[in-house]
């Protein structure tokens, strides 16, 4: 009985050990091969790395470090045994094809990983970034006003972390639209009928020595002669600021920009102070153009739509344009637009877009 007594310990050392060597290896190997000095190793990952260096991430005034594994590879155990297999398509890559070894062919494949990233942490609701963030732990009176408001919103519309956080310790994606699709807009500009009543510009207009019109501004035709109209613009304008048209009154979306030529031909109303203490008065402008025009807004809207998806839904998840107010747009597709390579002509188009829907004008 001792002898086989003795086998059977003999037998579970050994299966302990094997079992030790072979579970702890693997783990050994698991936990060095999700450390930032392994990650970066490669050459292709210099560029990510240097972007983490830079970012806030790596260091800040708390001095607390976010590693790549941090990031990048959940702590559930099966997403965690799924992400090391994924992995291991990079060492491929790394080794054998040189997907990405230039930086070139990095910028290249920029949009595809990301959106492959991206498409990873909402499908488990950013699991990474909440092990370290969650709403209910922000102290939201330590936050900018608008980090709190747009935090808000996150929670509302059940947006998850990488929604609105998608350039945090790399690069986004420089967004860029094809200029086809404008010239497609302004191809609409054909079928715009010649008795059109109403017509509305793509793009900024000169109407002679008065001024110009700002892009979607509605213009009542009054007489016709081909491409040359008539036209009539209704919009308000503020004591102290005559040289504008705005959209409505208190609201400072421009229609139009006057000359002193411009000014003087306004047939204006009387001021009446707002809420504010600001005065207001109806102006109406007759003027001469001559330039490509529609008779509807909504193939403007349809392109504004597409910059919306790439210059502002490459970043973070849609903003409804009835979130904000006429006001509020301005100064906030103005901010976001520096951070991108968006012309100003369609900064303009998209400032407006929102500003034809927002919470202040839709419904009225």
């Amino acid at each position: 009985m001792s002898i086989k007594k003795r086998y059977v310990a003999i037998i579970a050392i050994l299966g302990i050990a094997v079992g030790w060597i072979t579970l702890g290896g693997t783990a050994a190997v698991m936990h060095y091969t999700s450390s930032t000095e392994f990650c970066v190793s490669c050459h292709s990952m210099e560029i990510p790395y240097e972007e983490y260096e830079g970012s806030i991430h790596f260091s800040n005034a708390k001095g607390i470090r976010a590693e790549c594994a941090d990031c990048h590879i959940p702590n559930d155990p099966i997403d965690y045994v799924i992400t090391k297999i994924r992995a291991s398509k990079d060492i491929y890559h790394e080794f054998v094809t040189g997907k990405i070894d230039t930086e070139d062919k990095y910028e290249e494949h920029r949009m595809a990983m990301a959106e492959t990233v991206w498409g990873q942490m909402r499908a488990n609701d950013s699991a990474t970034c909440r092990s370290c963030h969650e709403f209910d732990a922000m102290d939201t009176y330590e936050q900018s006003e608008d980090a709190a408001k747009m935090h808000a919103y996150g929670q509302e519309n059940h947006q998850t972390c990488i929604d609105c956080h998608k350039g945090v310790a790399h690069f986004a994606p420089e967004p860029e639209m094809d200029s086809e699709a404008f010239d497609n807009l302004m191809a609409f500009t054909q079928n715009t009928s010649a008795d059109a009543k109403v017509v509305y510009p793509a793009e900024t207009i000169e109407m002679g020595d008065l001024g110009t019109i700002n892009p979607t501004a509605k213009l009542d035709v009054v007489e016709a002669n081909g491409s040359q109209r008539i036209v009539e613009l209704h919009a308000y304008q503020m004591k102290g600021a005559e040289q504008v048209l705005y959209f409505g009154e208190g609201q400072r979306a421009i229609v139009a920009m006057l000359t002193d030529a411009g000014q003087a031909a306004v047939n204006a109303g009387e001021f009446k102070a707002d809420a504010y203490g600001n005065e207001w008065r109806t102006a109406v402008l007759t003027a001469q153009i001559d330039a490509d025009v529609l008779d509807s807004l909504e193939p403007i809207w349809d392109y504004a739509e597409e910059l919306d998806n790439v210059y502002c839904s490459t970043c973070h998840a849609k903003i409804a344009a009835g979130h904000f107010t006429v006001n509020a747009w301005g100064p906030v597709a103005k901010g976001m637009g520096e951070r991108t390579d968006i012309s100003d002509e369609d900064l303009e188009l998209l400032t407006k877009y929102f500003q034809n829907h927002a919470k202040d004008v839709v419904g009225h």
